[in-house]
């Protein structure tokens, strides 16, 4: 338990619970869950620029670095193309992959195909059902991608001046705004209450807010002045109580009780918003293809972890049809922007390769 270790080494709860938030992040569980201690090794295991377990921001955005790949995979000769969806795995008569299809009829051949989608969207759309193992299909459709987090984008006009340490006069970015800033992190119980309610279909009613302001630090991605806040907030559940589906009205009023927090902690914030976009855990999966808005395609539990992710025999990026692998968050070890399923992935790909 996350709880457990934490009170083993600290005492305050406001630290206590923002270390906390780390290990459920992206996840539907509380501090008080059994397993929730891993997911707080796997935030701070790596390391930037040789400092342990700390983060970064991505200069011009997180698409920056999806650009910044597709840079150094074309200057050694690769095709990339955007907006091009696959509709399914092109398979030979002995069920090997031999490229892909995409949905306008084009067929791509190869010998070899990596999917970085979800194993969902690889194995239950991408390739006919009857041609995998029925306890593999099993296992895939049975994969927790239950998740708890609603996305809001924020446009503003102004830097956030929080009550706790008031702006400068000149208006300026301050230490505080280039990190990660925790709201409703005083206590783990409140994080677990959050969790509590979305457990039970309703939206927190004091949600779990990570608040971060890129522009503090790059100041290309707004207008002189302004600002881009982004917001990962939970606990939302992906089907509120009664089978309700998230409609616009539900989605602003999540959002206002969002805004209505910060509020507290920093007055003037509402009034400082000239835009917001907001992605709840269907929207998410809409979009990105998350299942169930899963940003690690699949919980980080112990059970969908290391050998068993994202089914035990099949942890090492080979799939049960010779040629197609794994190389995204579902496989191992797991979600966050690291590379290490991608890397490991291509080894086991280039390795095979060698032997076609």
């Amino acid at each position: 338990l996350l709880g457990q270790i934490l009170d083993h080494w600290f005492e305050s709860e406001p630290l206590k619970a923002t270390l906390a938030t780390d290990a459920v992040i992206g996840a539907m569980a509380s501090p008080h869950t059994p397993g929730s201690g891993y997911v707080l090794l796997h935030h701070v295991m790596g390391e930037l620029e040789g400092r342990r377990g700390a983060w970064g921001y991505v200069a011009g955005g997180m698409g920056a670095l999806s650009q910044a790949i597709a840079q150094a995979a074309t200057a050694r000769g690769a095709h990339i193309f955007a907006e091009k969806a696959v509709c399914h795995v092109l398979l030979g008569s002995d069920g090997e992959a031999q490229g892909v299809v995409l949905q306008d009829g084009t067929e791509v051949r190869s010998k070899l195909v990596l999917s970085n989608a979800s194993p969902q969207i690889t194995f239950l759309e991408l390739i006919p059902q009857e041609k995998l193992p029925k306890d593999f299909v099993q296992r895939i459709r049975q994969l927790d991608t239950r998740s708890p987090v609603t996305k809001i984008n924020v446009a503003v006009d102004r830097l956030p001046s929080f009550l706790a340490a008031p702006n400068a006069r000149d208006g300026q970015p301050l230490p505080h705004h280039q990190c990660s800033i925790h709201l409703n992190c005083e206590g783990t119980q409140l994080l677990h209450q959050a969790f509590t309610e979305a457990a039970h279909g309703h939206p927190s009613s004091r949600p779990m807010i990570e608040l971060c302001i890129p522009s503090a630090l790059d100041p290309g991605l707004a207008p002189p002045g302004c600002h881009v806040v982004s917001l990962f907030t939970q606990y939302t559940p992906s089907m509120l109580a009664g089978g309700r589906s998230w409609d616009e009205q539900a989605r602003n009023a999540y959002a206002d009780t969002v805004f209505d927090c910060i509020e507290d902690y920093a007055p003037g914030f509402k009034a400082s918003v000239i835009g917001r976009d907001i992605l709840t855990p269907p929207d998410l999966e809409r979009i990105f293809g998350l299942p169930g808005g899963n940003i690690f395609h699949g919980g980080m539990s112990l059970d969908q972890l290391y050998f068993a992710r994202p089914a035990p025999s099949y942890s090492g990026y080979r799939s049960p049809i010779p040629g197609l692998y794994l190389c995204g968050s579902g496989a191992h070890p797991g979600g966050g922007v690291m590379g290490a399923a991608g890397r490991n992935a291509a080894q086991v790909a280039i390795k095979d390769f060698r032997h076609l």
